[in-house]
């Protein structure tokens, strides 16, 4: 009886970055992104109730972009 060799799956993992990138790039055609209307802004006075531990208040003063 003659034995043929099965061929070896690729799984996932084996796939390299280029070929999901080329995955990506055919399959975004396909993909509908509906147009969402602009979120409605709340006036600052209007947050409360939310709770910031002190540590995480004091991390983001100490950055330059948000505190000092």
């Amino acid at each position: 009886m003659t034995m043929y060799p099965a061929p070896r799956e690729r799984h996932e993992s084996e796939l390299s970055l280029a070929q999901l990138r080329g995955d990506g790039a055919r399959m975004a055609p396909h993909w509908v992104t509906p147009v969402s209307p602009e979120p409605v802004r709340v006036s600052p006075a209007s947050i409360h109730g939310v709770v910031v531990p002190a540590a995480s208040a004091r991390l983001i003063d100490a950055t330059a972009e948000y505190g000092g």
